[in-house]
């Protein structure tokens, strides 16, 4: 009896272990993303800053106070 409550142990265990391996290959692919787009944001805001606006106020047909 005892050896098998030490393989069903096991198993819980290496259950356990694939969802926190699921949950850190998560937790890096957003930490990934984030430094994609901050990286983004920084690379192209001089570039955005000097161009242009394609739309004016007077291009809004509702106005939010």
């Amino acid at each position: 009896m005892e050896g098998v409550d030490v393989v069903r142990e096991l198993m819980r265990i290496e259950k356990k272990l694939e969802h926190i391996e699921q949950l850190l290959n998560e937790l890096l692919e957003r930490g990934e993303s984030y430094a994609l787009m901050k990286l983004s944001e920084e690379s192209l805001k001089e570039f955005l800053e000097d161009e242009p606006d394609l739309y004016s106020e007077r291009d809004l047909k509702v106005r939010y106070r």
